[in-house]
């Protein structure tokens, strides 16, 4: 295979293949969360990936997104300036939620006696106002290492705008403590706020050890498979990058997993003639959500590791996703009060679901699905692994059905109405409450469970079309495909915007559009074509906390370009806050440099397919209990996907099922199987 895409998922890995002709094959795998290159080779074995002619490997993951949910990540230090040492700890002042009389702020990863000070002092305009103590670095380097510390994380005051005492610092540790894991703050981010800047370092410190191992592992397990070619990493920037660059920035890979699906959403979004989508990946642990306008990505500067009451923040560039925990293996459970309750623990691949007879005794949407007759006993995982009814009969009616008096469909149907319900709340977050209309967008549907829950959604939140692609299971593996080459380069310079300072951003604009290209270099090697960079200037009114990006014309940023620039950011200003300040005075925070190159592979194609000639034909009828409708199952028409080609129609109630996910559509939707063999269901009246 000329081209390979690996996605560890919470419950299923996913690989996808593409040959020298550019057809896919596929391959889904249990996860294997004792060790996850194991769950990569034994995709690889089903995929039958001969890896000696396998140009490029990409892989996505949840890796170190699930290292710092599960603060499992290494022993981390953090070395600040004196004075600062709680920084890190105090955080912001805002309080999430106020009502809560129970809230807290989120407990750091690193415990206090290991967050400790060095003399020095940077100011912010980068002058040294005190010299750093090397001495006093030296005694403490001495000192962590007979402390148990695995990674180490540097963040001095300033150091965004003046390096110097942090590299010496990094100079110090690979003199003193040369295996030691370290993060020097300027090297992740070159931008202020204190407490943001100070967390992304220790995150990357504290999951880069378990990263890099786990990328060590593979890469050697690779290798002796053959593999001689390119090994790139998925960033939540929706860019890829080098495995040595993940092993620095491991940080970047945050939701290394989740985006590429909501990349190959975008990629669809010229084929469908539909430039706004919302991407919907349901899969074993977790659903995601996300928003494409005009096709383009959604990304947002920053991101809260665990939700923003209680996470960490990190403040690198991010595809814009809200995620839920209702996943096909989220656990259904009955609170001390009596309220059903599904998710947010998970099944996972092991024990897994109830019915997949792996040991798992507690009940799950999957679970639930099988009992409303929305998923196939003998189908799932194209037949590879058979469903039992009898065991997730037993989980439901002992955990959920007998505590709160009610029989097991009753109880199946409220796990599933439950759960779509907060996944209805997840899509409404990246629409309704950024100010879009759902109503105008497709909802795309992929990931395994994706397809079984789409049209339920759609109808609560009145969206008319459903598209569910090809190959729906393995689609965050096939997104990969679709990226590029991507780094996110910022520097923080105050002052205010006007024709004699804009020079001056100019010259910064160059650098760091050098320091990007030698990045790509080193990811990529010397590119074939020229990269794509794009340049902003972060501005705001004087007086205002937080800034807008605002493109920097082609011709560049002069005095000659001043006005233009003025101009887009009052008007960029109108649209997003229904108001502008045309007289009041500009300031610039600093600039953001974008640069992207293709992979100048293919993403791949399917079997070209002949047109419908005849009438879709159902293979089987099953009894399904259907959203919105009464507690008695309806006998629905059957159909296999593969049978199906370009031009088909089905008219709802009716089950399209495939190997690794089924799709269920209900009275008064039509299913029309599109020219690139998409489904794409049009949704009748909301229940």
């Amino acid at each position: 295979m000329k081209q390979i895409a690996a996605d560890i998922g919470g419950t299923f890995t996913d690989l996808t293949g593409v040959d020298g002709g550019g057809v896919f094959s596929t391959a889904k795998t249990l996860t294997t969360p004792h060790d996850h290159a194991v769950g990569v080779l034994d995709g690889l074995d089903k995929l039958g990936a001969h890896l000696p002619d396998t140009e490029l490997f990409l892989h996505g993951s949840t890796i170190a997104i699930n290292t710092v949910l599960q603060r499992v990540g290494a022993t981390t230090a953090l070395i600040t300036t004196e004075g600062f040492r709680d920084v890190y700890e105090i955080g912001r002042g805002n309080r999430s939620d106020p009502y809560n009389l129970f809230f807290g702020k989120p407990t750091p990863l690193v415990r206090r006696r290991l967050r400790r000070e060095v003399r020095e002092r940077v100011l912010a305009d980068g002058s040294v106002r005190t010299p750093l103590d090397i001495a006093a670095a030296t005694a403490l380097i001495e000192e962590l290492r007979g402390t148990g510390v695995e990674s180490v994380a540097v963040c001095l005051l300033h150091s965004y705008a003046n390096p110097e005492h942090e590299l010496a610092l990094g100079r110090l540790f690979g003199q003193l403590w040369p295996e030691a894991y370290v993060t020097l703050s300027h090297e992740i981010m070159r931008e202020y706020r204190e407490y943001e800047r100070t967390s992304t370092t220790v995150l990357n410190a504290y999951v880069g050890p378990v990263v890099s191992r786990y990328l060590d592992s593979l890469t050697e397990r690779l290798a002796q498979r053959g593999f001689r070619g390119r090994l790139l990493i998925m960033q939540s920037n929706g860019g890829i990058m080098s495995v040595e660059t993940a092993r620095r920035s491991p940080v970047r890979m945050m939701e290394s997993g989740p985006v590429a699906g909501v990349i190959g959403a975008a990629a669809l979004a010229d084929a469908l003639g539909r430039p706004r989508l919302i991407p919907f990946d349901m899969g074993g642990t977790t659903a995601k959500t996300s928003l494409v306008k005009d096709g383009e990505v959604d990304i947002s500067p920053g991101y809260y590791i665990g939700g923003y009451a209680t996470g960490h923040p990190m403040s690198l560039p991010v595809v814009n996703i809200v995620e839920v925990g209702s996943g096909g293996g989220s656990i259904a459970w009955v609170d001390a009060a009596g309220a059903l309750k599904v998710g947010p623990r998970s099944a996972g691949a092991s024990p897994g679901p109830a019915c997949y007879g792996l040991g798992g005794d507690r009940p799950t949407v999957t679970d639930a699905n099988l009992i409303l007759g929305r998923l196939g006993a003998s189908r799932f995982l194209g037949g590879e692994m058979q469903l039992d009814r009898a065991a997730a009969e037993a989980a439901i009616r002992e955990h959920v059905a007998e505590p709160l008096g009610l029989d097991v469909v009753a109880a199946a149907r409220g796990i599933v109405t439950i759960a779509d319900a907060q996944m209805s709340l997840a899509v409404r977050a990246v629409s309704v409450e950024k100010g879009e209309d759902p109503r105008e967008f497709a909802l795309v549907a992929t990931g395994g469970a994706g397809p079984l829950h789409a049209v339920s959604i759609a109808r609560e939140l009145s969206i008319g079309t459903v598209v569910v692609p090809v190959l729906p299971g393995q689609f965050s593996a096939k997104g990969m495909l679709s990226s590029q080459v991507r780094h996110d380069l910022t520097r923080t310079q105050l002052a205010a915007f006007e024709p004699a300072t804009i020079e001056h951003y100019a010259v910064t604009l160059k650098s760091l559009a050098a320091e990007a290209a030698a990045r790509l270099r080193a990811d990529v090697g010397e590119p074939a074509e020229t990269p794509a960079v794009h340049h902003f200037l972060e501005l705001r009114y004087r007086g205002q906390e937080f800034t807008i990006a605002v493109p920097v014309p082609e011709d560049g940023l002069s005095t000659a370009t001043y006005a233009a620039v003025r101009a887009d950011f009052d008007a960029m200003h109108d649209r997003l806050y229904g108001h502008q300040a045309p007289d009041e005075a500009v300031e610039a925070i600093g600039v953001r440099t974008v640069i992207s190159l293709p992979l100048g592979g293919s993403a791949g194609e399917m079997p070209a397919a002949e047109p419908a000639s005849g009438p879709a034909l159902p293979v089987d009828t099953r009894p399904v209990v259907l959203h919105g409708g009464g507690p008695d199952p309806v006998l629905c028409p059957v159909y296999d996907r593969e049978a199906l080609g370009p031009g088909h129609r089905i008219t709802g109630p009716a089950v399209v099922q495939e190997a690794t996910s089924s799709v269920v559509f209900y009275e008064g939707d039509v299913l029309t199987v599109a020219p690139d063999q998409s489904l794409v269901i049009a949704v009748g009246s909301p229940a």
